[in-house]
């Protein structure tokens, strides 16, 4: 049996009521969560021009687009997916060599189940299969020093995923897989050195294309089977030697996942959590700050800290802001917080952040890279221009898997991301939808979805 065989067979088995009621929870959290940064994006240009093309190009109404309208699943899941990516508010995952976000195949999996006009039991046993297969192939085949982007783990996720939401059977699921595996192995390049709107894009435009050849395995084409171990496959090509048994994979690994508590980078949460503690310090002047030092874990210094992946003290895009470390320590130093406000374009170039920034410098530490990804340790030292150092160590936040988000803490996130967007009255609604999905038809949640531009 070829291994794209094996992971359809976990995809076909897989099962609502195989997952722990902890696990549960935790996937509708992230469903809340992710639509709600969704909302929270609604209004911005990038999603304003990617709106219009849509209205422009048409298509068959299957699938509900965030704030009104329907249009053809493929590009519904770009659609959608570009909004939950946009403020780069949405959920993560560590792994030792590679970091994702999940819920970047919300937006495929539920346009595929409206499409199938599918129970939220059944949107759900998806999404969470999607969760699995791209969290478990970031354990064991990270691509991200070989030069490709997490999305290439995706178009595995996604496929499975869509295919799953679809109702597709073992072959129809092996071959979905097969062709976007092949057709989907995006370069790192998105997301190294001066940063562009495609870096919030490349995972939807993959998304779009994993729901077209999940439907072209529907009506009966076919992929190559081995694209996994084959000759010229995934791992002799792309990933490296690794090993995985899909026939024992469970849909627990949504509990390992993480959601942000500060609208920044993933592997900044700690960071930022040590600079507001060092804000509130009766001791602490902003206009007596000399240096600020940061040593944290590798991954961190390598991806927003400036090492391998470019310079992070040139700051003059939302896209480079909310990728360097430099920018967000002196903006959450300034402003006491770093939400959506923090990257608007004018407060990016602000003369205040943009000298505080330059005063910023980051070091990996070997012993803070040895906890990671079990913990995000950050230290900080802040020094005043009177002598006075301020530190502040954290190694978790509120959000990650330690300290997991009930309901009352996603919704005073999902709240506050959508307030100038959608009334509290439909924001309700929607939580109460979410909450209890796994009884509802899917409908529901698609019908408010629509109703948005009527609500806000």
């Amino acid at each position: 049996m070829t291994e794209a065989r094996e992971l359809a067979a976990f995809v076909e088995r897989a099962r609502i009521d195989d997952m722990s009621a902890q696990a549960l929870e935790q996937l509708k959290i992230r469903v809340l969560d992710t639509i709600g940064v969704a909302v929270g994006a609604i209004a911005a240009a990038p999603m304003r021009a990617i709106r219009e093309l849509t209205n422009r190009l048409g298509g068959n109404a299957l699938s509900t687009l965030i704030g009104g309208g329907q249009t053809a699943p493929d590009r519904a899941a770009f659609y959608n997916g570009a909004l939950s990516r946009y403020l780069d508010f949405m959920d993560s995952y560590v792994a030792q060599g590679e970091t994702c976000h999940p819920s970047d195949n919300l937006a495929p999996v539920l346009a595929a189940a409206e499409m199938r006009q599918a129970s939220g039991a059944e949107f759900l046993a998806a999404l969470a299969v999607a969760y699995q297969v791209q969290t478990r192939l970031c354990d064991v085949a990270p691509v991200r020093h070989r030069g490709f982007d997490h999305t290439t783990q995706g178009a595995y996720a996604a496929a499975a995923g869509v295919a799953k939401a679809l109702g597709l059977g073992r072959e129809q699921i092996t071959n979905a897989i097969a062709i976007s595996g092949t057709a989907n192995n995006a370069l790192r390049v998105t997301r190294t050195g001066a940063l562009s709107h495609w870096k919030g894009l490349a995972y939807p435009n993959m998304a779009m294309a994993a729901m077209h050849e999940a439907l072209l395995a529907a009506y009966g084409i076919t992929g190559p089977e081995a694209v996994f171990e084959g000759n010229k496959g995934f791992k002799e090509s792309v990933s490296g030697p690794f090993e995985i048994n899909w026939l024992e994979e469970d849909l627990e690994r949504v509990r390992r996942t993480i959601l942000k508590k500060h609208n920044a980078e993933i592997h900044a949460q700690t960071a930022i959590e040590a600079a507001l503690e060092i804000r509130a310090s009766p001791a602490f002047s902003l206009e007596a700050v000399s240096a600020i030092m940061l040593e944290t874990f590798g991954v961190a210094y390598q991806i927003i800290g400036g090492g391998e992946e470019g310079e992070k003290h040139i700051v003059r895009s939302k896209e480079q802001a909310d990728h360097s470390l430099p920018y967000m320590l002196a903006v959450a130093l300034i402003d006491g917080k770093v939400q959506p406000e923090q990257f608007a374009q004018e407060r990016i170039l602000s003369r205040d952040v943009q000298d505080l920034l330059r005063k910023v410098t980051i070091a990996p530490d070997p012993l803070l890279s040895s906890m990671f990804p079990a913990r995000l340790p950050a230290r900080l030292e802040v020094r005043l221009a009177n002598g006075v150092v301020l530190q502040a160590f954290r190694e978790d936040y509120p959000g990650f898997f330690t300290a997991p988000f009930d309901w009352a803490a996603t919704r005073e996130k999902f709240s506050a991301v959508t307030s100038a967007f959608a009334s509290q009255q439909w924001g309700s609604a929607v939580a109460g939808v979410v909450e209890s999905l796994d009884e509802r038809p899917l409908s529901d949640l698609t019908a408010l979805l629509e109703s948005l531009e009527t609500a806000s």
